[in-house]
């Protein structure tokens, strides 16, 4: 048995603010061949998602924020933003991110924590689910895009 408590999602956080990434996931699933995943994710501000979809038409995306600010953006293909929604703990909770959608999201304040949950079994995003629009974890231009997405919600 896990249980989720403030605790859990303090550590959490904490782990997340020392990571490279800013971010950090406690799964909830037994591997990543699971069928099911579920688990926590904390991001920090500043953490980078490239804008991505799933193309299995079976991995819907379900995020529900636990803690802190989180502003959500769904793209077209092109990438112009079609959505943005922030999702807080007493506000609105979750979403549903269907299958083939390019999204991403930016933690807007510390100690954000959602629950995901999505079909598995885990498998690397390919080239063509990566927004070629978007730059890369890691290249030139993230931390400008980054600035761009988080604006969204200013």
């Amino acid at each position: 048995m896990s249980l989720i408590n403030k605790g859990m999602l303090a550590d959490l956080s904490a782990a997340a603010k020392t990571s490279p990434r800013l971010r950090k996931n406690l799964n909830f699933h037994a591997s990543n061949e699971s069928a099911c995943h579920r688990l926590l994710n904390a991001l920090e501000p500043g953490t980078y998602v490239q804008p991505h979809r799933h193309s299995d038409p079976e991995k819907d995306e379900t995020m529900i924020a636990l803690s802190g600010r989180f502003g959500v953006l769904i793209f077209d293909e092109t990438g112009e933003i079609t959505e943005q929604v922030v999702l807080t703990a007493d506000g609105n909770l979750g979403i549903n991110i269907p299958a083939g959608a390019f999204h991403s999201m930016v933690a807007l304040e510390s100690g954000s924590v959602f629950f995901e949950s999505k079909a598995g079994p885990y498998v690397p995003l390919s080239d063509s689910e990566k927004a070629s629009w978007a730059p890369a974890e890691g290249e030139p231009g993230c931390a400008a895009y980054l600035a761009r997405m988080v604006a969204c919600f200013s």
